[in-house]
């Protein structure tokens, strides 16, 4: 790398993200590309990788950049153009790819972009695939091939595969959608250009909102997280319920017909419950990650079943399920696996899923989530430099003593999860507590803790 180029780990929780342009370069996303060709080269001969984006300005930009590294090193690039996470990772399974790209920094603010990577499985990288990438990158010599001639990689664009995802999320359902009104917020991203006629394919009757990208408004004010524009549409236009997706539409969040907002891990509660009641959980057994609240626990566990917890990041989740022979799991923030339908989250499947649930029970939302008890959380966001002073923040002496503090104070009857975020420059706190005023009061406690850190 050159000497500009930040030293901490590049890939976090979910790709390589960055401001586009300063942190995220035409330059490092060639290389990116260089490096991660090479590294599908060597395990499946001549490579075919599948490319996508979401409706980001900065998109265009890096996707011709990652496109132009992977053909330098023989690979062929096949470009699905505006496409969600999820359908990159469908298509590139299902489609015999060697791998599959993504530029999208998801639910990120618009100036930021990045970079996520499958395999040919349409699984993301495991941790030995990206410590290849990333030696590739550090080394002060190219050692990724450079062919010439005919073994150059060719473009070719296909715009055409998404409708072909657009098919399977809509079959993995078996309702039918006819009388429901339904809000769908898209984010302004990549799902705009699909949701509202899937789902008004299957009947429904949509209400629209983030439905007009213009590559700088992804995110802004809307989506999953800003899901409060959705639920107020859906009292407002007297709707059944709604659905909030993120940029890239592997994340959703709903709201029920009086508007109360349903989080991922209220969807996860009611699809375990309805999966346990049939018989459809492998194991009675689902996955979340440490920052899901416990009343998922309480609830699952009351019918029979089980959560396993991982540590944050979807990855984590999908491993997990992948080990275990497990179908469900996901994160609170809406990322939710099924994964009989898709090998990562999937915003549109997710939402799917949930109607299919109400539809055969012949119930609302509201119903459905009514009888599950949240524990009080607080969640609190310090904003840092770099994902490396984040870093810092978190392993600092005060931080730890200050974390054993309110750990004691519960004393067993709550739980603090603080860590640095794996996506942006962010350290996050989760205080799960017995009141909500315990649990605000210990969170501001670690969010000045941590702000001191800076100075």
């Amino acid at each position: 790398m050159t000497n500009d180029e930040p030293q901490a780990r590049l890939f976090g929780t979910d790709g390589v993200r960055g401001l586009a342009n300063r942190e995220l370069t035409p330059e490092l996303a060639l290389r990116l590309g260089r490096a991660g060709g090479g590294v599908l080269q060597a395990s499946a001969g001549r490579a075919t990788v599948l490319v996508g984006r979401d409706t980001r300005r900065s998109g265009d930009m890096l996707t011709a950049a990652l496109a132009a590294g992977l053909l330098s090193v023989g690979a062929d690039v096949h470009d699905a153009g505006v496409c969600p996470t999820p359908g990159i990772a469908f298509l590139t399974r299902e489609g015999g790819y060697a791998g599959g790209a993504v530029v999208s920094a998801s639910h990120n603010p618009f100036a930021d972009n990045g970079i996520k990577l499958f395999g040919a499985a349409g699984t993301k990288l495991d941790d030995a695939q990206e410590d290849a990438i990333e030696a590739a990158l550090r080394s002060a010599t190219d050692n990724s091939p450079r062919p010439v001639g005919a073994a150059v990689g060719r473009y070719r664009p296909a715009s055409d595969l998404v409708e072909t995802y657009a098919r399977h999320v809509a079959g993995t359902v078996r309702c039918r959608l006819d009388g429901l009104k339904i809000v769908l917020d898209c984010a302004h991203g990549a799902t705009a250009g699909l949701a509202p006629s899937l789902f008004e394919s299957l009947g429904a009757r949509v209400e629209l909102l983030g439905t007009q990208p213009s590559g700088d408004n992804i995110n802004a004010g809307v989506g999953s997280t800003h899901p409060a524009a959705m639920a107020a549409a859906v009292v407002a236009l007297r709707a059944d319920l709604g659905f909030a997706f993120d940029g890239d539409g592997d994340r959703v969040i709903g709201a029920d017909e009086a508007g109360r907002i349903v989080d991922g891990d209220a969807i996860m509660a009611i699809c375990a419950l309805d999966m346990l009641r049939r018989g459809a959980l492998p194991g009675k057994t689902m996955v979340a990650t440490v920052m899901s609240n416990y009343g998922l626990d309480a609830a699952v566990s009351a019918a029979g079943g089980q959560v396993i917890r991982t540590p944050v990041g979807d990855r984590h989740v999908a491993q997990a399920m992948r080990n275990g022979g497990l179908l469900l799991g996901g994160e609170q923030a809406g990322h939710i696996i099924f994964l009989a339908h898709n090998t990562t989250g999937d915003g549109m499947i997710t939402a799917l899923q949930v109607l299919d649930m109400l539809v055969g029970r012949g119930v609302s939302l509201g119903e459905a989530t009514r009888h599950l008890v949240w524990y009080p959380q607080e969640h609190r966001s310090i904003r840092f430099a770099d994902r490396a002073a984040a870093g810092r923040a978190v392993d600092a002496a005060a931080t730890r003593a200050a974390c054993l503090e309110v750990e004691a104070a519960l004393a067993g009857h709550g739980r603090v999860v603080l860590r640095a975020s794996g996506t942006e420059p962010l350290v996050r706190i989760l205080v799960e507590a017995p009141t909500g005023d315990a649990a605000r009061r210990a969170a501001d406690f670690l969010a000045e803790v941590v702000g001191r850190t800076q100075s």
